[in-house]
């Protein structure tokens, strides 16, 4: 019998002279799925590299099952293949035998008896692995994930990037795999195909570990953690929320313990300096031997670092907000990318766009800050209207030179040092971090200064076109906080559900070839009406 689960024994690894962990063992046991967690640049996607054998460890061993999917970055890879046997590739044993076969029946008269024999056997290999329903499994994986039936057939190149990463997804999952090892699965997948996704690994059986930034996705779905902290890997059972309380409460209970600790040290340190040059020297060894016994637990920074954000308005708008007018858009003056669409938004509204890849999310957020002008029909921003934008390619915002603190105070000179180092703390650039130099920050460090930037500006308008995008979990969820408390009015695109059932008061939902749907109420109101299985038809005449 092969191995069904995952084993690591004693794996050491460093990057850059940096220690990421050492000597961890860890088992991730045949029916559980794991979420791989930990801050950025804790070594999560080193770990699952090593896990996949793409990196050799410094030191140690890892054993995997034979049948493991992978998700793969590199469509490129599969550019000329069909997207269909792109996911069939997944099962490595039955694609060995379909291509086997396929090239030993092409010689025809020509095949010798050994060559047919071989061929017999990868026939045997094909109907052990299902192959006769294959293409019909494959299908089914694809559509779930939202590519449409009639890109099956085609080549990988010919659908849009974000499409071929799902494509690889359904690779990974093809062929019922003793174990899946998925980086990142929910990016490029709209809200309904996460969802399909969720309900694909609660009937999954074997083990899964998964590094994913959706939170919600990683409550849904996870049995158990494995937590990238203190140079090791800690195990947790539940999901992340329930992961989040016990370490919380475990640092606490130590924390406690040592203040008690710290107490009678003292008390025994007082003992000791007053007597040990007196006639007491039997009570004063004793009182040493009682501290040593009081040693304090090793307590290790943790990697659970929340910013706090807090976004602020100087002035109210107008009541009437925004008014779009019929706006339309295209690109070509031919294909609308956005169908003639009207709406009233008033103070305090927070509208959350949604819909699949390429529908035009980015368009109509570049519309509302009038980096695009509509083909037809005008938006109009209400009386004290001030906007601060969050685009979703924001590199060029962030200087080449200069400081994180020197960035702050060059968006607003009168705030002073005291409030740029404050709000500065606020977003974890504490201390020396002030001065990083702006050339060497992280993905992660320039979302979280950009989100500065505008809890400097106070607008009364939040635009905010995918933010979570670089940040880790718990930034995530203080951003979600934010959004949910800011008292002025949000537009804001977001794949991370956890955010948008918490946050969004309205929906604008982007579909294909369809106008938007303006809906007002709750994620979950919207998914009442709409439920994943009966999404939104066209209308007469639209």
């Amino acid at each position: 019998m092969g191995v069904t689960g995952i084993t690591v024994e004693n794996v050491s690894k460093a990057f850059a002279g940096k220690k990421l962990f050492e000597e961890v063992t860890v088992g991730f046991p045949a029916g559980r799925r794991y979420g791989l967690t930990g801050p950025n640049g804790a070594g999560k996607t080193t770990f699952m590299k090593i896990l996949m054998g793409e990196i050799d460890p410094d030191f140690g061993h890892v054993s995997r099952p034979e049948r493991t999917g992978f998700l793969r970055q590199d469509h490129n890879a599969f550019d000329d293949q069909r997207v269909v046997d792109v996911v069939i590739s997944g099962n490595k044993r039955l694609w060995h035998a379909l291509q086997t076969k396929d090239k030993l029946y092409a010689k025809g008269d020509k095949m010798t008896d050994a060559e047919g024999m071989l061929a017999g056997e990868m026939e045997g290999v094909y109907a052990e692995e299902d192959g006769y329903s294959a293409e019909a499994n494959a299908g089914e994986l694809l559509s779930g994930l939202g590519i449409e039936k009639a890109h099956h057939e085609g080549l990988l190149k010919e659908i849009p990037t974000g499409y071929r990463l799902r494509a690889l997804l359904a690779q990974a999952l093809f062929g019922n795999p003793d174990a899946l090892l998925l980086d990142e699965p929910t990016n490029n997948l709209d809200l309904d195909s996460i969802r399909w996704l969720e309900e694909f690994m609660h009937e999954y059986k074997g083990v899964l570990v998964t590094i994913s930034h959706d939170r919600h996705f990683l409550n849904e779905i996870c049995t158990h953690i494995a937590d990238i902290d203190y140079e090791t890997i800690i195990t947790y059972v539940g999901n992340y929320d329930d992961m989040v309380v016990t370490k919380a409460n475990t640092r606490s209970r130590v924390e406690s313990e040592n203040d008690e600790k710290s107490k009678k040290i003292s008390q025994l340190q007082d003992f000791v300096a007053r007597f040990s040059a007196g006639t007491r020297s039997s009570q004063v060894q004793s009182r040493k031997k009682a501290m040593e016994k009081l040693a304090l637990a090793d307590l290790k920074r943790s990697n659970i670092a929340r910013p706090f954000i807090k976004f602020e308005q100087k002035r109210m708008s107008g009541k009437q907000t925004l008014t779009l007018d019929a706006i339309r858009f295209s690109y070509d003056g031919r294909k609308d990318v956005i169908k003639p669409f009207s709406s009233l938004v008033t103070k305090g509204e927070k509208v959350a766009i949604i819909g699949g890849n390429g529908v035009g999310k980015t368009t109509l957020c570049d519309l509302l800050t009038a980096k695009l002008k509509p083909y037809e029909g005008s938006v109009a921003w209400g009386h004290e209207a001030a906007i601060g934008y969050f685009p979703q390619e924001h590199d060029h915002l962030i200087p080449k030179e200069g400081t994180c603190i020197s960035f702050l105070n060059d968006i607003d000179p009168k705030a002073g040092n005291e409030v740029t180092r404050g709000l500065l703390g606020r977003m974890l650039f504490s201390g020396d971090e002030n001065t990083k130099p702006l050339k060497g920050a992280s993905g992660g460090e320039k979302v979280r200064l950009l989100l500065a930037k505008l809890m400097l500006e106070q607008p009364n308008i939040l635009i905010l076109d995918e933010p979570t995008n670089h940040l880790d979990l718990e930034s995530i969820s203080a951003l979600t906080e934010g959004m949910k408390t800011y008292p002025g009015t949000m537009f804001f695109v977001s794949h991370d559900r956890n955010m948008v059932s918490e946050v969004a008061t309205r929906m604008w939902v982007l579909r294909e070839g369809m106008p938007i749907l303006d809906f007002t109420g709750t994620y979950e109101e919207y998914l009442q009406k709409y439920p994943p299985t009966s999404h939104p038809k066209k209308k007469d005449g639209e």
